[in-house]
C-alpha cells in the first residue's frame, strides 16, 4: 500500500489530488474556469436598486457557468 496522496495515473489521463493543491502567486490555471463578466460596485441608494444590482451579479455568474440556473 502506498502513502502517496497526489499522483498521475499511468498514461496521464487522470491526476488525483488527495493532499493539498497550492497555486502560488504568479501561477496560472488555464482551461478550467470562465471568468464572470465585470460587475460594477453598487451605488444603490434604496433596496430596489440593491436588488437590481444583486440580480445583475447573479445573472453574470450564471452566464459564466459559475452558478447553476433554475
Amino acid at each position: 500500500m502506498s502513502n502517496v496522496k497526489n499522483y498521475t495515473e499511468q498514461g496521464g489521463e487522470k491526476t488525483v489530488i488527495g493532499g493539498t493543491l497550492e497555486i502560488l502567486d504568479g501561477a496560472q490555471v488555464t482551461g478550467l474556469f470562465t471568468p464572470a463578466a465585470f460587475q460594477a460596485d453598487s451605488t444603490a441608494s434604496d433596496i430596489a436598486g440593491l436588488v437590481s444590482d444583486f440580480n445583475a451579479l447573479l445573472a453574470k455568474l450564471q452566464a459564466a457557468g459559475l452558478m447553476e440556473t433554475e
